[in-house]
């Protein structure tokens, strides 16, 4: 099952300032339903701010998407088997989150539903901007989460 246009939100904002987030429309993502092989694929700048300016900082100072244009996920769905998913349910997934050049074991809960022949996947899940050796200026330090919430939300059909 595949999708290329999954969406990706991350937020890193601190209350009293400009929020610091972005969404990504184009994320593409696979499944294996023999086994629940899962991996997604995101172009960094194709993560869209509400402030043109955050997001040319993000690109060129933060992330460096020039050096660093993908953010990967590979992993497996743990005990997934279609067969038993009758509409929905919670699972783990487990695997290697690159972001930054950088690769980091994750687990995190995910929801699943399967209605029409399409598979719903969606989570909400943390990371550390210094786990990805992001580093935010001194400057802005203060205006800048250093957790980061990332929310996940992918339809697949059938390939």
């Amino acid at each position: 099952m595949i999708t290329r246009t999954g969406e990706i939100k991350f937020e890193a904002s601190v209350p009293s300032f400009e929020p610091v987030a972005a969404v990504n429309n184009s994320v593409s993502a696979i499944l294996d339903e023999s086994n629940g092989e899962f991996a997604t694929l995101a172009l960094v700048k194709a993560f869209k701010f509400k402030v043109p300016l955050m997001e040319e900082h993000f690109n060129e100072n933060y992330i460096e998407s020039s050096k660093y244009p993908k953010a990967t996920f590979k992993g497996k769905i743990i005990n997934f088997d279609i067969s038993k998913l009758d509409t929905s349910g919670k699972y783990d997934l487990e695997g290697d989150l690159t972001i930054h050049g950088v690769t980091k074991k994750i687990k995190t809960k995910i929801s699943l539903v399967l209605k029409e022949e399409k598979l719903y996947i969606t989570s909400i899940f943390n990371v550390k901007a210094q786990d990805f050796n992001i580093k935010i200026p001194g400057i802005v330090k203060s205006k800048v989460s250093e957790d980061v919430n990332i929310a996940v939300d992918f339809t697949l059909d059938k390939k």
